[in-house]
């Protein structure tokens, strides 16, 4: 096992893997830049190094800086975290070419299913659905002339990233010249490549993932999957665990997850994100190779560590887990509290937190680096941090989230939090009538 891991990330997943290597007696270093110098993470660390000013790209993203920092520390592998340099396998290749163990899949893993394009690909050879679409695209003309054939509306998404950024709609071929100039900027400009595929815009769907573990040997099982339907510009605000779908819709899906993950023989933790339409078809969209935000909601109904899995898996402890041996009880729901406005269009909200409660009780869990007199920074994403409430069935899940939420209190800046306790009473929601555009179709903002 290792005696030395390096943190290449910040906030609540610093904060989070720091925790598990502390339990499993594995010094931390964490790598900072100049606008988190007095955080949580960097307090709770074993070392500390500052890598950089506050933008990213000197910083978390500067990779001879933080492979920099892992040799001079001794540090013998790098948890990734979430974002940032999670899913580059060039930076990957770099820590296997200094002896430094990446907590992840292998660069070849990486390069297959990073990109859209790739896991497309791999989805056919592997027998699993995907929405009518293409590889990566030329030029304008090229994405006009396949989105003639597919059909509009069609969806612009980079093949390199995810979260929503460099995704458009178009609904014309005159509408195609603009979205496709702004999409291959966002790319370029978020994942430093402006590489853009096509998909058929399906109007009404639900996102659905498979939590995965592999060993790199052939051995791959599923934890489960999650619903992430509640989502505001592509980006995923409420996530649970199980789904409301069919027994048998599920089966297949999960089965589909563990299919595509044996063909590249992955290894750590993975997640591989679907739609469901109305009709119950269900389609490949992308694997992201890392760890989830939602991780905790799976663990929460499976009771295991997914970080300590990873860094079991890394150090080359194999996958003891069969997949006999999982057992989901219950059910668990994560709201992501974010420093954003939801009355002006989830505007940010970055500053001083003037006072933070965060709830407590039976089956609540928080996952945050916040803290009375903590300043969010306006360099990074707006995550305050989850709350995460499980409970045996989801009705109690559904309560005892709406009560954790009228526990907690913020003050300082706009949240999240009024938006989560609507949702936790609207009907819809209690029923598990949820798509990816509920909060259009079904809330009154």
């Amino acid at each position: 096992m290792f005696k030395k891991i390096l943190i290449a990330n910040r906030g609540e997943i610093a904060l989070r893997v720091i925790r598990t290597a502390k339990e499993m007696g594995i010094k931390t270093v964490l790598v900072y830049s100049e606008a988190d110098a007095g955080s949580l993470p960097v307090l709770l660390a074993d070392e500390s190094v500052c890598v950089g000013p506050p933008a990213s790209s000197g910083s978390y993203l500067n990779i001879p800086n933080v492979l920099s920092a892992a040799v001079m520390t001794g540090a013998e592998a790098i948890h990734p975290g979430y974002g940032f340099l999670s899913e580059n396998p060039d930076f990957a290749e770099k820590c296997r070419d200094h002896g430094i163990v990446f907590i992840g899949p292998t660069p070849e893993s990486m390069h297959a299913l990073g990109s859209k394009a790739g896991g497309r690909e791999i989805a056919a050879l592997s027998n699993v659905p995907t929405v009518p679409g293409t590889g990566v695209l030329e030029s304008t003309e090229d994405a006009i002339t396949h989105a003639e054939k597919i059909g509009y509306p069609v969806l612009l998404k980079a093949s390199a990233g995810g979260g929503g950024r460099g995704q458009k709609i178009v609904r014309s071929s005159e509408e195609m010249q603009v979205a496709f100039n702004q999409a291959a900027q966002e790319a370029q400009s978020y994942f430093s490549d402006p590489a853009l595929i096509m998909e058929k815009f399906i109007t009404e769907f639900r996102h659905v993932e498979v939590q995965v573990m592999g060993d790199g040997n052939g051995h791959v099982i599923h934890i489960g999957e999650r619903d992430c339907s509640i989502q505001r510009r592509n980006q995923k605000l409420i996530e649970e665990a199980p789904s409301t779908l069919p027994a048998d819709l599920r089966d297949e899906i999960l089965a589909a997850g563990v299919r595509l993950a044996k063909h590249v023989n992955y290894s750590g933790a993975g997640t591989l994100e679907f739609i469901v339409d109305p009709d119950d078809h269900f389609y490949f969209m992308e694997m992201n190779t890392r760890i989830q935000v939602e991780h905790c909601v799976s663990e929460a109904i499976s009771r295991l560590d997914f970080v300590r899995l990873q860094i079991e898996i890394a150090a080359g402890e194999g996958l003891k887990l069969q997949q006999s041996d999982i057992r989901l009880e219950g059910h668990a729901i994560e709201c992501r509290i974010n420093a954003e406005d939801p009355d002006k269009d989830f505007r940010p909200a970055a500053g001083k937190l003037e006072s933070v409660h965060f709830a407590g009780g039976a089956g609540v869990r928080i996952d945050s680096h916040a803290f009375s007199g903590y300043s969010i920074p306006p360099h990074y994403d707006s995550l305050i941090g989850k709350l995460i409430c499980w409970a045996p069935t989801r009705d109690l899940a559904i309560a005892r989230t709406k009560r954790a939420l009228d526990e907690t209190v913020i003050q300082g800046v706009k949240t999240t939090i009024p938006l989560y306790v609507k949702i936790m009473q609207n009907a819809f929601y209690q029923r598990g009538v949820v798509q990816t555009n509920f909060l259009k179709t079904r809330m009154e903002m």
